[in-house]
């Protein structure tokens, strides 16, 4: 659960990076650990129980993608990428590591505190939310009061990015959604790249279909959208 005063990991190895992420944050109320290195970053982020995680990539150590992959092992928390590297590939590597979100340099301190306000408050939202609840369909089970999936009896790990959509596909199971809904609801904000939502899907195909080249649960509605069928009623996309 976030607390009124959320406590944030600034991970940048650039001071003045850090110095100015940090000054912004503070002065709208939330409390800021830093530190400038990936080895830092996964020892704070394991004992000051972090609320969100900004992780820049390009670190001196092991680098943003490593380090969030090495967090990804022990906690949840929403990571946010920090990059100078704007390319497709490198926001890719990034999300697969275990990201939540990225955020390419240069950016304004109001994009910043918009995206982190969106991360958490949907966190906030999702703990809310949640009831003892388990969805079963076709071979999948999704246990909403653990945050765990089963597909044929096998546990599957995801991000929390992963888990989110997955959990929002099966609560609007045989409806259609349409993609500024998706980044509304995962994401925070319907004004992030649709781009987002692919990766995501396409992770969570390799994860969770029998052939991810014919996906039975989730499926692609061309122009539309995305949606959620059974194991015994899907049909190759």
């Amino acid at each position: 659960m976030i607390t009124s005063q959320a406590r944030i990991l600034v991970v940048d190895d650039q001071p003045r990076y850090r110095r100015l992420i940090k000054v912004n944050l503070e002065a709208s109320g939330y409390e800021v650990v830093t530190a400038s290195n990936g080895a830092g970053a996964v020892e704070l982020a394991a004992t000051q129980s972090p609320d969100l995680i900004l992780l820049d990539i390009m670190l001196p150590d092991k680098d943003g993608n490593q380090a969030c992959q090495e967090i990804r092992a022990f906690s949840t928390v929403p990571i946010i990428m920090l990059t100078a590297l704007g390319r497709t590939e490198d926001v890719v590597r990034g999300l697969n590591a275990g990201a939540d979100d990225y955020i390419c340099k240069p950016f304004s301190a109001q994009e910043l505190l918009a995206r982190i306000r969106a991360r958490l408050r949907r966190v906030q939202q999702i703990f809310q939310q949640e009831t003892e609840a388990v969805y079963r369909m076709g071979g999948l089970e999704l246990d909403l009061t653990r945050r765990r999936l089963f597909v044929r009896g096998e546990e599957v790990r995801l991000t929390p990015t992963e888990y989110r959509l997955i959990a929002e596909l099966v609560a609007n199971a045989g409806r259609v959604l349409v993609p500024s809904y998706l980044l509304e609801q995962v994401w925070g904000s319907e004004d992030n790249e649709p781009q987002l939502i692919w990766q995501a899907v396409h992770r969570l195909r390799r994860k969770i279909e029998r052939d991810p080249s014919k996906p039975v649960y989730i499926q692609t509605r061309p122009g539309i959208g995305y949606i959620f069928l059974g194991e015994e009623t899907g049909l190759d996309e």
